[in-house]
C-alpha cells in the first residue's frame, strides 16, 4: 500500500518498510515503553496472564486476597448508600471474584475483568457456587477494544491492580476511566501505600526506566501523589486500610491506600 506524500511522492507503509519505525499514535508510544521493561516484570499487558496464572495456580498458598472476603471499606461505603439498587459496577483486576461477588450479592449488576483465565476460571466458580449473576470478562482492560467492557459504571472499583502499572500506564488508567466511569460515579481504589513492607517500590518514575526490574513488585504512592495523579476527580476519602482481624467477614490490611473519588457530574 501506497501513501502520497506532501511532496508528491509515495512511501510505502507496509510492515517491512517501515521496520525500526514504530511510533505514529500515542498508543505507539505507551507499547514502546512497555518494552522497555524487563522480562517477568510486565504484570499489566495481555501477556501477562503467563504470570498470574502462575501466581494463582495454588489456591492454598497463604495469600492474603485469596480468603472469599470483600474489601472491608467498600463494603463500608455501600452500607453508608454509595449506590442506587441495580446500579451497574466494574470490578477491575477481579482476581478470585471476592469483590464481585459481594457487589452482586448486593443487588448490583456486575462486569468483573482480569488477565488471568486461572483467575477467571476460579471466581466464575465461586460465582456458580453462590448461585451470583457477574459478567465476566477475560483480557486486558486497557487495549483499544477495553476487552469488551461497555460501561457506563456506577462505580469502578480496584483492589490491586493500580499498582501494578508502569508510570505511563497511569495514562491509560485515567483513559479508562474517561471512557467507561458514569458522570457523577466512583471511584473505589485500594493501592500500596508508600514504605510499607510488602507495598512495592517508592522509586521514582524515572528511575523505574532506567531500572525496570524494580517495577516486579509494585509501585508504592504517597497520600500526596495519589491526589495528583488523581486530581481530575473529587476526593471523598483517602486513608488508609483499616487492619481486619482474621474472624472478620471483611478483608483489610494496613499496609493499603484505601481511596474513594467521584467523577464530577457536569
Amino acid at each position: 500500500m501506497e501513501h502520497t506524500g506532501a511532496t508528491g511522492g509515495t512511501y510505502g507503509t507496509d510492515e517491512a518498510g517501515r521496520r525500526g519505525r514504530e511510533v505514529r499514535t500515542a498508543e505507539d508510544v505507551l507499547r514502546l515503553l512497555d518494552g522497555l521493561f524487563a522480562e517477568g516484570v510486565d504484570r499489566w499487558t495481555a501477556a501477562a496472564d503467563k504470570h498470574w496464572d502462575g501466581f494463582y495456580a495454588d489456591r492454598e498458598r497463604p495469600v492474603p486476597f485469596f480468603v472469599a472476603k470483600p474489601d472491608a471499606n467498600l463494603a463500608r461505603h455501600l452500607d453508608e448508600g454509595l449506590l442506587e439498587p441495580g446500579a451497574r459496577v466494574l470490578d477491575l483486576g477481579c482476581g478470585p471474584g471476592r469483590n464481585a461477588l459481594h457487589l452482586a450479592a448486593r443487588g448490583y449488576r456486575v462486569d468483573a475483568v482480569d488477565l488471568s483465565p486461572a483467575a477467571v476460571d476460579w471466581a466464575r466458580e465461586r460465582a456458580r457456587a453462590a448461585g451470583a449473576e457477574i459478567r465476566f470478562h477475560l483480557g486486558d482492560a486497557f487495549a483499544p477494544d477495553a476487552a469488551g467492557l461497555d460501561g457506563p459504571y456506577d462505580l469502578i472499583h480496584d483492589s490491586g491492580c493500580f499498582h501494578h502499572l508502569p508510570p505511563h500506564r497511569r495514562v491509560s488508567y485515567l483513559a479508562l476511566l474517561d471512557r467507561l466511569l458514569a458522570p457523577g460515579g466512583h471511584l473505589v481504589l485500594n493501592c500500596f501505600a508508600a514504605g510499607e513492607e510488602g507495598s512495592g517500590t517508592s522509586a521514582p518514575d524515572a528511575e523505574l526506566y532506567r531500572h525496570p526490574e524494580r517495577l516486579a513488585g509494585g509501585l508504592g504512592y504517597t497520600a500526596e501523589q495519589l491526589r495528583w495523579v488523581f486530581s481530575g476527580l473529587e476526593e471523598a476519602e483517602l486513608r488508609r486500610m483499616d487492619e481486619e482481624p482474621e474472624d472478620s467477614p471483611y478483608f483489610g490490611v494496613p499496609f493499603l491506600w484505601s481511596g474513594l473519588f467521584r467523577r464530577p457530574a457536569g
